[in-house]
């Protein structure tokens, strides 16, 4: 994969840029839940743009989004998300449940624990998710909530389905996020990578096909 990068950035820009409320509120859910928050800082909107793509833009498709945090990927999800598609967002903080569903109503937001999604997905009558966009720390987690949480995602895929994941760009080397990527390749029969430099810091970005049994 060759990643470019077009024009100048500067992090301070973006920073004067970011929503203060959604500041205000992914530090408090990250002071509550310090091992359950994925990223530092609320998704720049390059990173939620470069998600938003693997989403279908046609027919009715499922999204289910793992962590949405403040929804700043949700917004770029539904931009593309057909009229007929479903879109579901299953978030742990009961503050960031009642912020998503006042923010965008038109997502499903479940309070929820990415860790039960096998038993939560029938509940809201699905069978399989079209697209599962992921936000939680897995270079954090520990081995065995990786591989549980992964195989119920890869389990809850529809066969021709994407599985995205992200992750800081340094943590690529962590013990954790070595072992997150060997995991990805033992359990998808494709995975690509894509790298959002315009992120404080850069995001690197899992897109993974052909879930494995």
């Amino acid at each position: 994969m060759t990643t470019q990068h077009h024009g100048r950035f500067s992090p301070t820009h973006w920073l004067r840029k970011a929503p203060v409320v959604d500041y205000r509120r992914f530090f408090t859910a990250a002071i509550r839940h310090p091992g359950t928050v994925g990223a530092a800082t609320p998704t720049s909107n390059a990173v939620a743009d470069s998600v938003g793509r693997v989403v279908p833009d046609r027919g009715e498709p499922v999204v289910v989004e793992l962590g949405p945090g403040t929804g700043s990927l949700s917004v770029e999800i539904r931009k593309r998300l057909p009229a007929a598609g479903r879109h579901v967002g299953i978030e742990l903080d009961e503050r960031m449940v009642r912020h998503l569903r006042g923010r965008i109503p038109e997502m499903e937001t479940v309070h929820g624990d990415a860790r039960e999604l096998r038993s939560t997905l029938p509940k809201l009558g699905i069978d399989s998710a079209d697209v599962i966009v992921t936000s939680i720390p897995w270079s954090l987690l520990d081995e065995n909530e990786q591989h549980d949480v992964l195989r119920q995602c890869r389990r809850s895929l529809a066969p021709d389905g994407v599985f995205t994941a992200m992750t800081y760009l340094p943590m690529r080397h962590s013990p954790g996020g070595r072992r997150f990527r060997a995991r990805l390749e033992a359990g998808f029969g494709e995975v690509l990578t894509h790298i959002t430099w315009r992120s404080v810091p850069p995001m690197l970005h899992y897109t993974c096909r052909h879930p494995i049994e």
